[in-house]
């Protein structure tokens, strides 16, 4: 549950149910990290391999605490998940972003030059289309290859 109020403390992602956060954390927890601080919930993402093309990390979610923002933390954990031996596979990394989230859009391309690597975006699914006006459109982030995961 402190992962399901950690992001409804980090407007803009989207919330799931607390449900979907159960198996985030069981089902993807070697691709996935929380971080706490002094015993509470500070940080979390929740990401996993793309089963059709399995060198390339999905990032889904990345939230922050207010009171953990402006650290490095968000950048640290990515570089977490990939230093993992059970990660080392991954040479690419996608996420998407809707256009008006500045700290995402810092984050990944800051990402992708300490990784060495290319970053590209391209408009991936449409306000209209695909969410009926529901929510904003998301652009594809893709990073890589990667020069190392060590």
């Amino acid at each position: 549950m402190a992962v399901f109020h950690l992001i409804g403390s980090c407007p803009p992602l989207d919330t799931n149910s607390s449900y979907c956060n159960l198996l985030q954390c069981s089902h993807f927890a070697s691709t996935s990290v929380a971080t706490e601080r002094d015993g509470e919930l500070v940080g979390f993402i929740s990401a996993y391999a793309i089963p059709e093309r399995p060198d390339t990390l999905f990032v889904w979610q990345i939230a922050v605490s207010g009171q953990a923002r402006g650290v490095g933390l968000a950048s640290r954990m990515l570089n977490h998940i990939l230093s993992r031996p059970k990660c080392e596979q991954f040479r690419y990394l996608e996420t998407t972003i809707t256009e008006d989230n500045q700290a995402s859009w810092a984050l990944f391309k800051s990402f992708a030059k300490a990784q060495e690597a290319d970053f590209q975006s391209t408009a991936w699914m449409d306000k209209d289309l695909h969410f009926a006006g529901q929510h904003d459109s998301e652009v594809l982030v893709c990073i890589g290859p990667f020069k190392s995961n060590k």
